[in-house]
C-alpha cells in the first residue's frame, strides 16, 4: 500500500503481510553491543516463540552472568541441560557459575562432561585449557575449601 493511501485512505489493491521479528538475531546483535539488558528482553521474546530450545536457554544464561545475575544464570544453564545434557556451552557456564558459589563437586561434575565432548573450533583449545585447569584446581582443592 502506497503512503499516500495509508495517510489518506483509499481502496488497498494488496493486504500486508505481517512480518516476524527475529527476536533471537536481535537479541545476539544487542549483546555484541553491550547492551546486555535489551538482548535479555529479546532472548525472552525468542523463548516464547520457541520455549524448548536449549540454545536459547544458553544464550540467556551467558546474558545473565554478563549482567552478574549469576543464580539467574545457573537457573537457565540447568533449564538448557534439561532439555540437552550434550549441550557443552552449558554444561562449561554453569560449572564456573557453581564453582563461584564453592559448590566444588557438582562443579567438577559439568567440567568433566564438557571435556568429554569438546567443542571444535578456533577458541576451542582455550576453553579446554580453561576447564582442564579449573577442574585440576578444584581436584587438588583441600575439602574444607568446598
Amino acid at each position: 500500500m502506497s503512503l499516500w493511501r495509508r495517510l489518506f485512505g483509499g481502496a488497498a489493491k494488496e493486504t500486508p503481510k505481517p512480518q516476524r521479528l527475529d527476536y533471537l538475531n536481535e537479541a545476539l546483535a544487542l549483546e555484541r553491543q553491550g547492551d546486555y539488558e535489551g538482548a535479555l528482553t529479546s532472548y525472552r521474546l525468542a523463548l516464547r516463540d520457541k520455549p524448548s530450545d536449549p540454545r536459547i536457554l544458553q544464550d540467556i544464561a551467558i546474558a545473565y552472568t554478563k549482567t552478574g545475575q549469576h543464580e539467574e544464570a545457573i537457573r537457565f544453564y540447568r533449564r538448557a541441560l534439561a532439555l540437552d545434557p550434550t549441550l557443552v556451552g552449558a554444561h562449561y557456564g554453569l560449572a564456573f557459575r557453581l564453582k563461584e558459589k564453592g559448590e566444588r563437586a557438582e562443579a567438577m561434575e559439568h567440567l568433566r562432561a564438557f571435556l568429554a565432548r569438546p567443542p571444535k573450533g578456533q577458541d576451542a583449545d582455550r576453553w579446554v585449557r580453561h576447564a582442564e585447569a579449573a577442574l585440576r584446581e578444584l581436584e587438588t582443592a583441600a575439602p574444607e575449601q568446598a
